[in-house]
Parts: structure tokens; C-alpha cells; sequence
């Protein structure tokens, strides 16, 4: 049964679910937001207790890749993850999360050939892709000043 272009774009346009594009970038707006006002008010927070500034972006950093990890460990994260999209993709808790999961998923193979190899599936390549990113920016770098210089 062969159909035209006009009949299938009826179909498609009849079944297919309507968009939630608009507010789907809200919740992602939102809860991004969130995560990061938590960040600024505990680094507001150190920094009244006369932390200073450094140490206090580290202990933030730091805070936030442990919440992240207990909440996908409890499959929080995942539930809210799923209701608000890539808000929950703000670099730190993103890759928290992306570490955590394949790690947890992989349990059950052992700790060491499950658990540890897992964690790096994600973390490999950004280690390497940033390895390689600062090696190449450097030469760059390099070869620019002293073509200047």
C-alpha cells in the first residue's frame, strides 16, 4: 500500500504527540537555574563563614559531585532527570551523574572489572578529549607567540 506525502503527513500530524517544546525548556530553565542558585548561595554561605574564595568554589564543587552521586544512587536524580530534562545537565551534576550510572548499573560484575571499570566509561574519553584539547592548545599557543615574538 503506497501512500503520498500529503496522506502521511495527515497521519503523522494526527498521531503524533503535541509538542511540549516550550515548556520542557522552562523545566530545564528552571531546575538549572536551581542547581545553580544552590551552588552561588553555598559559596555565599562559605564565603560569610570567611572561607576563602578558592577553597570555598572546591568545597562547592565537591558538595555538589556527592549530592549529585548519592541522589543518582538513589535514583533520585533519574526521576528528576526525567522531568526536567537537560536542567539537570549543568556541567558538574551532569557528568556526576554520567560516572555514577554505568558504574551502578555494572555492580553486579564485581567491584573492580563492574563497578571501577564502568565509572571510566564516560570519564576515559572527557579525560582524554581534554588531555588532547589542552596538548593541541598549547602548541597553538606556542607556535603563535613565538611566530609574534
Amino acid at each position: 500500500m503506497q501512500i503520498s506525502p500529503a496522506e502521511y503527513a495527515a497521519m503523522a500530524k494526527r498521531y503524533a504527540p503535541p509538542s511540549t517544546l516550550g515548556k520542557d525548556c522552562l523545566k530545564a530553565f528552571l531546575c538549572g537555574g536551581a542547581i545553580c542558585a544552590l551552588a552561588q548561595g553555598m559559596l555565599e554561605g562559605l564565603s560569610k563563614a570567611g572561607v576563602a574564595a578558592d577553597t570555598g568554589r572546591l568545597i562547592v564543587m565537591l558538595t555538589l559531585i556527592a549530592l549529585t552521586a548519592i541522589l543518582t544512587a538513589l535514583g533520585v536524580f533519574d526521576k528528576l532527570a526525567k522531568h526536567a530534562g537537560a536542567g539537570t545537565a549543568v556541567p558538574i551534576t551532569g557528568f556526576a551523574n554520567a560516572v555514577v550510572a554505568p558504574a551502578l548499573e555494572s555492580k553486579n560484575e564485581g567491584f573492580v572489572l563492574g563497578t571501577a571499570a564502568q565509572m571510566f566509561s564516560i570519564a576515559g574519553p572527557v579525560i582524554v578529549f581534554g588531555c588532547s584539547s589542552a596538548a593541541l592548545y598549547g602548541l597553538i599557543y606556542f607556535i603563535v607567540t613565538k611566530a609574534g615574538g
